[in-house]
């Protein structure tokens, strides 16, 4: 339970910034025409929940009418019914077990949005005196379609991101109103959530499929995030930035989140893993460890994102890429609850999520992303413009085999020398052979022999095949065959280059020529 919700549990007292949204929203009621929609716009953290039992029970007080809330998932249906009880508000949950048949002795509902909509369908539910409607996460589309059964009722949806899961479903569509509540940051300010260390390591998506829900296919982002590379880079970031902190690992697949369990199993690292194919039991035994573990890890798809409150977190890491806003805020908004001696916490970011979002708590224009999502979404930076602006990083096991180099000096800028190349009306080829002259002076500076450099050329492989994605964009050819076989031919003529021209280079280095065996 939350530190917000653990205060009201005992006082009933909302903070300023909760009573306002209270004025507001019942400022709308009394205004509002018939099936009117008002949209709620507050952060993970800030008390949601809390705001709208009080909403209910004033409601109740105050209007000879029922109250209906909806939720998408079992685990908020109970955390709400829990949360009104604390309200001293009787309510009913409508789950695919429940029986109907004591439903006149109730005035407030809460239920699973898929069960209600049957159990409406099926007309075994009496709502003709149902006049608020509340649903909670609404940014999802699943509850529109229920909306037609409610065309007398006032509907308030509320959300931490008025953007809609459905980008052909835009919230504007089926909302009036927008209220937006406290920021991110003035919760910050105020001490109601911990701020965000962000550390964002740069990685290589243009291999990511779009899918037509708008994001990153699962099977795209499993072949990207199960690489030997990728989870050597995950196992190095949660050592640097997170070892030995209560962590949550979000992963775009379940195979993915398997080979993060086996990867940090075998490091030796106190770790889980969850889906939704767990057990309610299973889930349960999991998430209590968790709780009573101070280092405990939990691997999962998704399934955190919501529901899920675990103030203990310490650290995020986002082992996935998304293009939604809602979902970077969601995964982020887990490890945002405070605790004495918790005033901030770790994201730890491997799908270049920071760059195409900008920081969590950034002053974003609610407003103007509820009238014109597409313009918002239309805006976003693209993979290949995002990436276009890293420069490469070695590996730091492999950074130290070049000690001898300046670290400036390890960096070629391909699109740099391009530019450079064609305008002194040289062939694009010529840039390939700088490249390659570059990683052969790297490896004969920190060699004692042709046979030490050779061994060196073989560890800068993501150095190479960086710097091919970056050439093969400069001459706008980039076919997997193609550039496969560019980064096979650069391989040989690295090789090749190092034995034809080790002693000259040796000698231009350190002005005399290799020692003899």
């Amino acid at each position: 339970m939350s530190d917000i919700q653990t205060k009201n549990k005992v006082g009933k007292s909302l903070y300023d910034y909760q009573k306002e949204a209270l004025f507001n929203i019942f400022k709308s009621f009394e205004n509002a025409p018939e099936n009117y929609h008002l949209l709620y716009q507050l952060p993970t953290g800030g008390g949601k929940t809390v705001i709208f039992s009080e909403i209910t029970r004033q409601y109740l007080k105050h209007y000879q009418k029922k109250v209906l809330i909806m939720t998408h998932r079992i685990e908020l249906c109970k955390q709400t019914a829990r949360m009104l009880g604390e309200f001293g508000v009787e309510n009913k949950i409508i789950d695919s077990k429940a029986s109907l048949d004591d439903q006149a002795d109730y005035d407030c509902f809460v239920a699973m949005v898929e069960t209600l909509n049957n159990r409406l369908n099926d007309d075994i539910l009496d709502i003709s005196d149902v006049g608020l409607v509340i649903i909670d996460e609404a940014h999802y589309n699943s509850f529109t379609k229920l909306f037609k059964f409610f065309n007398k009722s006032f509907i308030l949806g509320v959300t931490a991101t008025p953007l809609s899961s459905n980008i052909k479903m835009p919230m504007k569509d089926n909302y009036d109103h927008l209220i937006v509540g406290e920021s991110i940051a003035a919760l910050i300010e105020n001490e109601y959530l911990a701020k965000a260390n962000v550390y964002s390591y740069n990685v290589g998506l243009t291999s990511l499929e779009v899918g037509a829900n708008g994001d990153y296919t699962v099977k795209s982002s499993e072949d990207l995030y199960t690489n030997t590379n990728m989870l050597s880079k995950l196992l190095q970031a949660y050592e640097e930035r997170a070892k030995g902190t209560k962590t949550l690992i979000f992963n775009n697949g379940i195979n993915t989140s398997l080979y993060v369990y086996d990867t940090f199993k075998r490091a030796g690292y106190p770790i889980a893993h969850l889906d939704n194919t767990n057990t309610k039991k299973e889930r349960d035994a999991i998430l209590k460890w968790f709780n009573q573990t101070p280092n405990a890890i939990i691997t999962s798809v998704s399934i955190l994102t919501t529901g899920f409150d675990e103030p203990s977190v310490q650290s995020i890491i986002l082992n996935r890429a998304t293009k939604s806003l809602t979902l970077y805020y969601q995964m982020i908004g887990r490890g945002s609850r405070i605790l004495p001696g918790k005033s901030t916490f770790n994201v730890i970011d491997l799908g270049n999520n920071f760059h195409r979002f900008g920081p969590w708590g950034a002053d974003l224009d609610w407003q103007k992303m509820f009238r014109a999502p597409n313009f918002y979404l239309d805006n976003l930076l693209t993979d290949e413009d995002i990436e276009s602006g890293f420069k490469y990083e070695l590996p730091e096991d492999v950074k130290k085999e070049f000690a001898n180099t300046k670290e400036e000096d390890l960096y070629f800028d391909v699109k740099k020398v391009y530019i450079n190349t064609i305008q002194s009306g040289q062939s694009s080829k010529k840039v390939l052979e700088k490249s390659i002259e570059h990683h052969a002076r790297m490896c004969t500076e920190n060699s004692e022999d042709v046979f030490d450099a050779l061994i060196l050329a073989k560890k800068l492989g993501g150095d190479i095949d960086d710097r091919i994605h970056r050439y093969s964009k400069c001459i706008c050819k980039s076919t997997h065959n193609f550039i496969d076989w560019l980064q096979d031919d650069y391989r040989k003529k690295l090789n090749s280059y190092l034995r034809a021209n080790f002693d000259e280079i040796y000698e231009d280095i350190h002005g005399h020529p290799p020692p003899e065996e």
